[in-house]
C-alpha cells in the first residue's frame, strides 16, 4: 500500500511538472534563433531531469566520460529497458535530438514539446518515414547537433540486448560522425513494462568512449553495428558480474547448431 501511494505521489509531481514546463518551453521557443532549436531542447531535457530528482525510488548512478564540446555532432545510441530511460538518459549535459515513435508526438503536453524542441518522429510501419527521419537527423549533425537513437526500436522485454537497427549506424557512416554509446541498466525494473508503479533500486548509465566512422563505407554499417553492440553487451554483462552471452537476446539464435 506504501508503494501505491509513493508512486501516485510521484506521478502526481510528474504530472505537475509537466504542466508548468509546456507554457515555459514556448516562451524559450519564442527567443530561441538557433536553427536547431538547441536552448529549447536543452529546456526540454531538464523536465526529464527533473521527473528524476523528484522520484524518491531511483539511485541513479552516472559514469563515463562526457563530451568535452557539446556542439561536437554525434549519433548517440541507448540500449531501450523501460519508459524510465528518457528521463534518465536526459540527465546527459548536452541536447541531442531524439528519434521517437510518432505515438509520441501525438500524446498531449509531452508531444507538444517534443515538437516545440525539434525532435524527429518516424513511423515504425512506414519504410518512407524512416526515411524522412534520417534525413531530418543528418540536417541535424550537419548544424552540429547530436541526435539519439534507441537501436532495439522497442524496449526489451526481459533485460537482455535485442538486435539493432542499421538507421543510426548508416547515418553515423554517412555523415561521417562517430558513434557514442550509451549503456543503461536498472530501468525495466524501476519502471516495469505495463505497470505505473515505481520499484526501489539501482539505476546506472555510464557513456562509452566514441566509436570512429573515419573511413568507413555503406557496406561497413553491419560490421560497425555489431561492434557498438559488443560494445554494449560487455558494460552490461561486467555490472552484472555475467558471462555476455546471458545479456544477449540473439545469443541463443545466433549460436552455432550442435552436431550429431
Amino acid at each position: 500500500m506504501l508503494n501505491m501511494l509513493r508512486s501516485a505521489w510521484t506521478w502526481l509531481l510528474t504530472g505537475l511538472l509537466v504542466l508548468i514546463w509546456l507554457p515555459l518551453l514556448a516562451v524559450i521557443r519564442l527567443f530561441d534563433r538557433d536553427p536547431v532549436r538547441y536552448r529549447t531542447g536543452r529546456w526540454f531535457r531538464r523536465v526529464g531531469l527533473m521527473m528524476t530528482k523528484v522520484n524518491p525510488f531511483w539511485t541513479i548512478i552516472h559514469e563515463g566520460v562526457y563530451p568535452e564540446n557539446p556542439r561536437h555532432p554525434y549519433v548517440v545510441v541507448s540500449n531501450h529497458q523501460s519508459l524510465a530511460d528518457i528521463p534518465v538518459v536526459s540527465r546527459l549535459p548536452w541536447e541531442m535530438k531524439w528519434v521517437g515513435k510518432v505515438e509520441l508526438f501525438e500524446t498531449p503536453w509531452t508531444g507538444w514539446m517534443m515538437k516545440l524542441a525539434g525532435d524527429i518522429a518516424v513511423d515504425r510501419g512506414d519504410r518512407a518515414s524512416g526515411a524522412k527521419a534520417l534525413i531530418a537527423a543528418k540536417r541535424y549533425l550537419e548544424q552540429r547537433c547530436s541526435v539519439i537513437f534507441f537501436a532495439e526500436g522497442t524496449r526489451s522485454k526481459d533485460g537482455r540486448l535485442n538486435a539493432f537497427n542499421d538507421g543510426a549506424f548508416r547515418l553515423a557512416i554517412k555523415a561521417g560522425v562517430p558513434i557514442l554509446p550509451v549503456v543503461l541498466d536498472g530501468t525495466s525494473d524501476a519502471l516495469p513494462k505495463h505497470s505505473w508503479r515505481f520499484t526501489p533500486g539501482e539505476i546506472r548509465l555510464t557513456v562509452l568512449p566514441p566509436v570512429s566512422t573515419d573511413g568507413l563505407k555503406a557496406k561497413d554499417t553491419a560490421a560497425l553495428r555489431e561492434q557498438v553492440r559488443g560494445l554494449m553487451v560487455n558494460q552490461i554483462a561486467t555490472w552484472r558480474g555475467v558471462p555476455p552471452a546471458t545479456v544477449d537476446a540473439t545469443a541463443e539464435t545466433s549460436a552455432p547448431a550442435p552436431t550429431e
